[in-house]
This record gives C-alpha cells, structure tokens and sequence, in this order.
C-alpha cells in the first residue's frame, strides 16, 4: 500500500473515528427505539358493539386485509403469505386475536400505532409491506372499528415464517431512517370545492384503499415518488397502470366505467380485472355502493386530461399489416388466440372487450399483457366474467413475446415495444417468485 494513503495518518485518529462511528450508530439506535405497549387479556368478542364490528368488516374490506393477510390455501387473516419485493421475501403478520402468534394481547391504541407509526406492540419497526404510510391517514374511530372487527374474529394460531431479505435489511433500526423520508402524517385535506363523494373517495383512495401504493412508481429505497403520484407502478409481478391523464386506455375512463370495472372486474370499454386487481375488485363487490361510487369518481378526476366527452373512438384490427410484420405470432395467434378473441368468436360479446380497447395492450410497458398470456385471467367474483387459460407450460418465451408484439401491431396504433423476449423471461421468472 502506498505511504502516501499513511500521510498525516495517527493511532489516534482510528481511535477517534471508531469513537465517533460508535456514537453516531448509537444515536441513530436512540432515534429510532420505540417504547413496547403492554399487553392486555384478550378481549371477549361480546365486549365491542356489533355495529363497531360490522363497520370495521366494511373498511377492512375497502383496505384488503385479508389478501395480504391469508395464505394461498390457508385460514382468513392468520398471515404467513410470502410477499416479494425486491428487497427479498416479507411474510405477513397473524391478525387473528390468536394470543401467541397473533394480536390478541393487542391494545387498541398498539393496533393503532402499527397502522400509522409502523411500530408493533414490542415496539420494533415494521416493514412497508405494511403500506403504513397510507394507513396513516386514516382516523382512529375507522382504525378502532378494524380493530373491533379482527378481534372478533376466530383465533388462529399460526407463526409466520422468518423474512429473508437482502443483508443489513433484516436490522429493523434502518426503517427509522426510511420513515424519516417517506411516511407523511396527517389527514387527508379536504377539498372544499369538491363534492362529498369526491372527498370521500380521496380518503378511501388515499388511506385504506392505498392505491398508490401500487399505482405510483418507487424509487431504489422503496419509497413512492411523490412528484409522480399515480404514474404507474409494480405489483407482484404484473404493471400497475397510471391512474392520471397519461393513463393508455383507448377510450377514457369515466365514473360510471370506473365503478363498474371496480365492482364487477370488467369493463367492456377497456378489459378485464386480472393479476393483482382480482382480489381488490372481489373486495370491493361487498362494500356499500356509495364507498366505490366515492372511489371511482376520485378516480376519474385524478385521470383528467383526457376529453370525456369526445366520440369513442372505434376498435383498431390492422390484421394484414401486422401479419405482415410477425407471421410467427399471427400464426401462433390463429391457433391460441383467435377462437376467442377473433371476429365474430363466441366469446365476443356479452361486454367482453375487443382488444383494440384492452388497456393492457396499449401501455407503455407490456408486463401486463405479459402476465395475462403466461398466467390467464380467473374471474374475480364468483366465477362470473372473462375467463382465460394461461399459456406458460405451452408457449417459449419467443412465442410469447412474437404473439404478443402482433396482437399490438394488430389491435392499437402505439409503437412497438422493445426487448419483448427479454421481458417475457423476467416475467415468468418474477411468476415463480418467492
């Protein structure tokens, strides 16, 4: 090593930066402790009013809960479902009133400290998987109507599994420091020149509902940009659509469509509920009319931009042109596609979408049209709408990206989209995650 590194070097300099090193990881350790709330017999289900029950079952609804919160195949809200992120796999907490593996020796005032501080009843730090920094909008009396709701529920004793995430992120201290940036507390303002719908839907949207947390682009710590609010974002693997005027649907998106779309899982004027969006529109077809009403028309204001009163323009089909351009995915697409999706096909119809208005298939990013090819579409309610098989054990990755780059040559007038193969690889391999 050179001497020029030693120059001005002393034995007591390495003492006085371990010295400062130490202190300054000390501080940051005294910022982010947090005092444990004590724990409290486990409440008897009689002890809360019915009508504090059957409203918190309302609002855990319009926050999907239990979507997070149950397993594939396991018990309502008892946790352990495995949550990628890209920082490594989360697996959800028990929210059943279970005493050793859930929150039954949960206080009210704890249940609330978690939904808007992040901090559990031991006082460690939870993750933002977690979305705390929407849930802190919300006020105590719907916050203690959840809690009402939960602890009336029939207790499940089930232990989630470790995490395992990338190092040092598993040192729950360092979410202090992502707090400091990204969790913003406080109400929701309320619009004065807005209606009451209009303002009861931003608070849904933006509390309970937590849609940005999906619909708005993250940066490389985790946290949304909040200059690009509702821009488009990444959930479990599929593109979250934008949800402002740069939204790609072919005909825009008005309230009713919207309701419609957010209560049934199908819109006829611009596709299908399908990844991600089947659980929330499941959710969202039990809660009172007026709440999703609420939603879709703060929905649709947050897309303004686009003239809703201009003519609907006709659905694309370039089916010579595009032949012309991908005769590999015309031929796949006759063969796969067509029987449902061709014209005058059976499935047609019964306000099922062309595809020159799908949504999916005008975006920017394909991962969406993507997941929909690899994984298929199962209706979200009852078995009712658009069903569509998924074609990963039967179609390469070549074959994906040559069907799917016809079907947007054919069905829209946007550009190519670029590196389709590879995008078709990290898909399914983000489908096979955790």
């Amino acid at each position: 090593m050179s001497a020029r590194l030693f120059r001005g070097y002393h034995p007591h300099t390495a003492r006085y930066g371990a010295v400062l090193i130490l202190a300054m990881a000390l501080f940051a350790l005294a910022l982010s402790w947090r005092p444990a709330i004590a724990p409290i017999p486990v409440p008897s289900p009689s002890s809360f009013p019915a009508e504090q029950v059957a409203r918190g079952a309302v609002l855990a609804k319009l926050g999907d809960c239990a979507v997070c919160h149950t397993a594939e195949g396991g018990r309502p809200l008892a946790g352990a479902r495995a949550l990628a992120t890209p920082f490594g796999t989360l697996y959800s907490d028990n929210l059943t009133p279970d005493p050793d593996t859930g929150i039954g020796h949960w206080s009210a005032a704890a249940f609330r400290r978690a939904m808007k501080d992040g901090i559990s009843r031991s006082g460690a730090h939870l993750y933002p998987a977690l979305p705390y920094e929407h849930f802190t909008h919300v006020t105590d009396a719907d916050l203690d109507a959840i809690y009402a709701f939960l602890m009336t529920r029939r207790p499940v004793h089930q232990e989630a599994p470790a995490n395992k995430l990338i190092p040092p992120l598993g040192f729950r201290p360092l979410l202090a420091g992502w707090k400091m940036f990204f969790l913003h507390k406080g109400a929701v303002p309320v619009d004065p020149g807005r209606s009451t719908e209009w303002n009861r839907g931003a608070y849904l949207v933006e509390g309970l509902g937590h849609c940005g947390g999906c619909h708005t682009p993250r940066n490389l710590a985790g946290g949304e940009e909040g200059a690009r609010a509702y821009h488009g974002g990444v959930a479990e693997g599929w593109h979250a659509p934008a949800l402002d005027a740069s939204n790609p649907a072919a005909r825009a998106w008005t309230p009713d469509a919207l309701y419609t779309y957010l209560r049934t899982g199908i819109s006829p004027d611009h596709g299908a509920a399908a990844g991600p969006m089947g659980p929330v529109v499941e959710s969202l077809a039990s809660v009172p009319e007026s709440d999703v009403r609420a939603i879709a028309t703060y929905i649709a204001s947050r897309m303004a931009g686009r003239d809703i009163g201009s003519p609907a323009p006709a659905p694309l089909d370039n089916e010579v042109a595009a032949a012309k351009r991908f005769p590999e995915g015309a031929t796949l697409f006759a063969g796969a596609c067509a029987g449902c999706h061709g014209p005058g096909a059976p499935m047609m119809g019964q306000g099922r979408p062309s595809l020159g208005l799908v949504s999916n298939l005008r975006d920017d990013d394909p991962t969406s049209a993507i997941q929909a090819i690899l994984q298929g579409i199962e209706p979200p309610i009852g078995g009712r709408g658009p069903k569509m098989p998924g074609f990963a054990d039967s179609l390469t990755d070549g074959q994906v990206a040559a069907v799917i780059a016809y079907a947007r040559a054919r069905y829209t007038d946007r550009p190519d989209w670029s590196k389709l193969e590879q995008t078709v690889r990290k898909a399914r391999k983000e489908r096979a995650q955790p």
